[in-house]
């Protein structure tokens, strides 16, 4: 087994090319720029969402199957559109920059994950192969998988969520890649 302190450099690594190549991937690349569309009435639909707070919401609503089972809920739900609305709060570039920060975070979860799995069951001198399976499939596992719960439960399109599980598969691969690299012998 390989000890978690002789891949503190591995975590590291690993953590910064992922936020690197990421960061790459979604400023030069046009791969997700089609991902979402804009609101037709973008600001008359945000006028009316600044007054609600920041939290998630469905539509329509029902607080249980009582409610899902009155005549006032099915008459609702099929006059509205279903939806399912998150509301964040603050500005634009706040958000962002708190998203950046607990992106790099969660990247370091994700890299300590891959590398303790790897070091509890791989060797010292494990090949290199072994290493990569690991690691890497541990990180996809962190990065892409719960990804598909978004489509199935969320209602969110499949092609998007494809491509994001796409880059979760680059994101694992240069964790895991480090890790081969790092490997102690």
């Amino acid at each position: 087994m390989s000890s978690l302190m002789s891949q503190w450099l591995p975590i590291l690594l690993s953590s910064v090319a992922v936020f690197a190549v990421s960061s790459l991937m979604h400023m030069l690349l046009p791969w997700h720029r089609n991902d979402q569309a804009k609101l037709p009435n973008e600001a008359a639909v945000a006028d009316i969402l600044r007054s609600i707070p920041a939290g998630d919401y469905r539509m329509p609503f029902a607080s249980g199957p009582e409610e899902m089972r009155s005549a006032e809920f099915k008459e609702r739900a099929t006059k509205v559109p279903m939806a399912i609305v998150t509301i964040m709060a603050g500005d634009m570039m706040s958000s962002f920059k708190r998203a950046l920060i607990l992106w790099f975070v969660y990247s370091l979860v994700v890299s300590w994950l891959a590398g303790h799995i790897a070091g509890s069951t791989l060797a010292a001198g494990a090949s290199s192969e072994m290493v990569f399976h690991t690691v890497g499939l541990t990180a996809f596992l962190g990065y892409g998988m719960a990804l598909a719960q978004q489509p199935i439960w969320g209602g969110k399109p499949w092609i998007p969520t494809l491509k994001s599980m796409f880059d979760a598969l680059i994101y694992a691969s240069a964790t895991a890649g480090i890790f081969v690299w790092r490997w102690p012998s």
